[in-house]
């Protein structure tokens, strides 16, 4: 019988529905669990079960949580735990207590250890305990980037559990190309919004201040005072964004020069009528999704040098990295790419290879179905199928090393 693995996430967690999808096909009966509606789970055939995790609150609702989760693991039954985001993170080996094993990903610290406001500060200490508590019972903790990894091996949050670094959740380069083709034309894209001759800095993400948006609006005027033609889209939540959301008038008060469109479903479109792709994170990443979608469109990147951004840009390779909060730095970068379109181009085409090589869903879920054979042990080895890429070549030809990338 084919292992049973349950998927536990936060609000988000359709974005890794192709995850899922894959991992089915590999041999895994799969359940998903998350805060989301599940309406996309359904139209793909994947049994969901809702369960809250609130991104904005802390404290005695989440015991309930924790109740809720042991309730529901004792009633699906499964073999195996895959979890994601902080919260589940915590609250699923807690309310598991090593009846079933789980597999947690780090992908990224967070808020708590990206702002310096006072309350995340104190939290820290506290999401540590928590942590290294959760690890008592974890069979494996995957890490996307390697920074995450050796923050956890220096304040001893792994119990005796392993470790596995496996970056991002991986994304489907001919998927990605199907959706971008049979969207509308980057020129029609750039018609439709007004931006014809415009030269465009695309931001796709949560409109937050953990995200940059501040130092990116900082940086328009600076910009615009050597390339007035730019103009900035911003793509992504807002209202829906709580206490962390960027102020509506502050976005406004750049009129025309900025526009932000809210949550789109057309991305892939987007991304293939801009001209760079800027990412001012002040937020701890595991590996940005947005950054993937962007080295695949072929746009040279200016984001934050913060952990996961520098998993996908080599500082003057495929784009530049630039000190989180850095208003100067990130207007120059921008004013330099946009001022030599040639390398730009080149900067952009680097990153199509490398997404290509070293982040496709197949590796990841080829890593992934390896890491659960390990857990699960000798009784479904057999269960889980490995793709014919994963059989053909081996992990140091797959995984190159970002500087080798450039051979």
């Amino acid at each position: 019988m084919n292992p049973h693995l349950v998927c536990v996430g936060g609000e988000d967690h359709r974005l890794r529905i192709p995850f899922l999808l894959a991992l089915r096909e590999r041999g895994l009966r799969v359940t998903a669990v998350s805060s989301d509606m599940g309406n996309a789970f359904s139209l793909h055939g994947i049994t969901h079960r809702r369960l809250g995790f609130d991104r904005f609150t802390s404290g005695g609702g989440e015991w309930g949580a924790l109740g809720a989760v042991r309730e529901l693991m004792a009633e699906l039954r499964p073999d195996i735990v895959q979890s994601f985001d902080t919260k589940p993170n915590l609250l699923t080996p807690l309310a598991v207590r090593g009846q079933v094993p789980v597999v947690r990903t780090i992908n990224g610290l967070g808020w708590t250890f990206s702002s310096l406001e006072p309350r995340a500060l104190a939290l820290r200490p506290i999401f540590c305990g928590l942590q290294g508590l959760a690890s008592l019972w974890t069979a494996m903790t995957v890490f996307q980037n390697r920074d995450d990894q050796v923050f956890f091996e220096r304040y001893r949050l792994l119990g005796h559990d392993k470790a596995r670094l496996i970056r991002s959740s991986g994304i489907d380069p001919k998927a990605f190309s199907t959706a971008r083709y049979r969207g509308p034309s980057a020129t029609t894209m750039r018609e439709s919004l007004g931006l014809q001759s415009a030269e465009i800095i695309i931001f796709v993400g949560r409109l937050t201040r953990q995200k940059g948006i501040p130092t990116l609006l900082k940086a328009v005027p600076r910009v615009l005072s050597e390339r007035p033609n730019a103009r900035f889209v911003l793509v992504g939540p807002q209202d829906s964004e709580g206490p962390f959301a960027v102020n509506r008038a502050d976005i406004d008060r750049h009129a025309p020069h900025v526009i932000a469109l809210g949550s789109r479903q057309d991305v892939p479109a987007l991304l293939g009528m801009a001209d760079l792709f800027a990412f001012p994170t002040q937020y701890r990443e595991g590996i940005p999704r947005v950054l993937l979608e962007a080295g695949l469109s072929g746009l040279p990147i200016v984001a934050s040098r913060m952990p996961g951004c520098n998993d996908v840009v080599e500082d003057g390779w495929n784009g530049y990295l630039v000190a989180p909060r850095d208003v100067d730095g990130f207007a120059s970068r921008i004013i330099e790419i946009l001022s030599d379109r040639a390398r730009g181009k080149i900067m952009g085409g680097r990153s199509v290879g490398l997404i290509r090589e070293r982040f496709s869903l197949s590796w990841v879920v080829d890593q992934y179905c390896e890491l659960y054979k390990t857990v699960l042990g000798a009784k479904y080895r057999g269960s889980l199928a490995r793709s014919a890429p994963a059989i053909l070549m081996e992990e140091g030809a797959r995984s190159p090393r970002l500087g080798e990338a450039r051979q």
